[in-house]
């Protein structure tokens, strides 16, 4: 058991918002890394190429050192995926815990190709009664006009640790689309910074979380904006039940040299219980004129008005509740267009505020 100081701000603020970085106590990093072979890769092309050949694990930012050198070192996944194709293509990574694979420690690379064309869906879920542990490095390289969909789903059980770090560069007109469905482990921190260094290049992120019991969740999104005309979205919207926590950092950073660029963030938390705990710090950063910055961020019980409506439809409550988590969530989820994956999210859902 190890204590960990993870998923610091690019800047620090005052030490009374506690949200600074992360101090995880007694948590449990596994110093000896078993092998992981439950994966599963469906779709893509003939074009791609997904090989083990991945190169450094260094991270502008990250969620700790600690972290990444054991990526960099004890990897028992490895995947470097070449992209390339203007026709629209899915791939699907699976990973699958169960007891003969507890243990994932994994590196991906993505190099998608101009004007390439693609969605990648990588989920993780694990079975109920185990411990699990996930610790991940993601880097995608996006090229000239090429444009990205990534999916990510966080199925993970309530006894597992999962840890994330995610990077991206953005070239001359590249668009990068994360949905990032983060339900999963008793501790689930990610990291995600993007360089968007050409011009015109577009970042979006989406991002539903849920946590219940005493899951703490910390999501910690950096973009830099460096090109021209360059542009960045982050939409998060969550809800939180019981004793569960989530921390929420946005920092959108204006370089010089991005004029006419524009940073949007917006966070929204639906609070469940008395006892449930939301902190968000968006942040905006400025080098240069001639950009449009906008933040926001909000937390709050259920509306009573809307609650007492639904009941009064002979709706119980516990239901009642679901469907106003669902219906904050659908703007998200409708980005999905695969029916099959939104109706396995609900499921999720469902499950999860019981």
């Amino acid at each position: 058991m190890e204590t960990l100081k993870l998923n610091e701000t690019p800047v620090r603020t005052s030490r009374n918002f506690n949200i600074n970085n992360m101090k995880l106590e007694g948590v449990y990093i596994p110093e000896k890394i078993e092998k992981f072979n439950h994966i599963e890769i469906i779709g893509g092309n003939s074009e791609n190429k997904v090989t083990s050949n991945t190169k450094s694990c260094h991270l502008t930012y990250g969620l700790g050192k600690e972290l990444t050198n054991q990526v960099e070192k004890q990897a028992n996944q490895k995947l470097n995926i070449i992209l390339e194709g203007k026709q629209n293509q899915e791939m699907k990574i699976e990973f699958q815990f169960d007891e003969n694979n507890k243990q994932l420690v994994e590196h991906i690379e993505i190099e998608a190709q101009k004007e390439t064309k693609a969605t990648v869906i990588i989920q993780y879920k694990s079975q109920e009664d185990i411990l699990a542990f996930h610790n991940g490095i993601i880097k995608l390289h996006a090229k000239e006009k090429a444009s990205i969909n990534v999916i990510l789903i966080n199925f993970m059980n309530q006894n597992s640790n999962n840890f994330l770090s995610i990077e991206n560069e953005l070239q001359k007109e590249a668009k990068v689309t994360y949905t990032i469905i983060d339900f999963g482990g008793k501790n689930s921190f990610t990291n995600v910074y993007s360089s968007l260094k050409g011009t015109l290049s577009n970042s979006i992120i989406n991002t539903l979380y849920l946590g219940n019991k005493d899951q703490i969740l910390d999501l910690n999104y950096i973009a830099q904006l460096q090109g021209e005309k360059t542009s960045v979205n982050i939409q998060v919207e969550g809800a939180l039940k019981d004793n569960a926590k989530k921390h929420f950092k946005g920092t959108i950073d204006f370089k010089k040299g991005c004029k006419k660029a524009i940073g949007n963030e917006t966070e929204n938390c639906m609070l469940l219980s008395d006892k449930a705990k939301s902190i968000a710090l968006p942040m905006l950063l400025c080098a240069e004129e001639e950009v449009e910055g906008n933040h926001s961020t909000s937390a709050g019980k259920v509306g009573e008005k809307e609650l007492f409506y639904l009941m009064s439809r002979g709706i119980e409550k516990k239901e009642a509740m679901k469907l106003m988590v669902k219906a904050r969530f659908y703007k998200i989820l409708e980005g999905i267009k695969k029916e099959e994956l939104k109706k396995g999210i609900l499921q999720e859902i469902d499950a999860r505020l019981d």
